[in-house]
């Protein structure tokens, strides 16, 4: 069942607006944090192999951001329930979480803890991935590369953190 021309304008405001506002918000912490092209110490360690070109990164990111305020927008617009609810705050937990990784690897050069806040923030999107299926099974399918996209900072990370002892 197609939704109403109505509806279907509201899920298309409601998705641009959150996709709008997690992208800029993730720009603003990796403005604060800085990035992959424009932090100096970052230029200094040793990386991966797997590490990719740091414009990936943007893009990657705006993809995933937009793809959650896609998720959240169908979560927002679902029927008032406890399950929905706790969708919602899984998923401000998880973002906040997000929000202060680029800040602490970067600015803050903390490789290690920068790593179990990784972990942290794979766990709470889990659980958001989880919770969010109960209300809206799309909106937790926009969830998963995100849960992939951790998976693989996860593992650049910890090479990082290995090849770089007492940086």
């Amino acid at each position: 069942m197609t939704p109403m021309p109505a509806k279907r304008s509201k899920l298309t405001l409601t998705t641009a607006a959150f996709a709008i506002a997690f992208v800029a918000l993730g720009s603003a912490s990796a403005l604060v944090g800085g990035n992959v092209e424009s932090n100096a110490w970052y230029q200094t360690l040793t990386l991966p192999r797997l590490q990719p070109p740091g414009a990936l990164f943007g893009i990657a990111w705006t993809i995933l951001y937009s793809l959650m305020g896609a998720g959240v927008a169908r979560l927002w617009l679902s029927p008032k329930s406890s399950a929905r609810t706790l969708a919602l705050w899984l998923f401000a937990l998880q973002f906040c979480l997000n929000l202060g990784w680029n800040p602490l690897f970067f600015a803050g050069q903390q490789i290690f803890p920068a790593l179990l806040l990784l972990l942290a923030i794979y766990a709470a999107a889990l659980a958001t991935t989880l919770a969010a299926g109960r209300v809206d099974r799309p909106a937790a399918w926009m969830l998963v590369p995100y849960l992939v996209w951790l998976g693989f900072a996860f593992g650049l990370n910890w090479r990082i953190w290995m090849a770089n002892p007492g940086a």
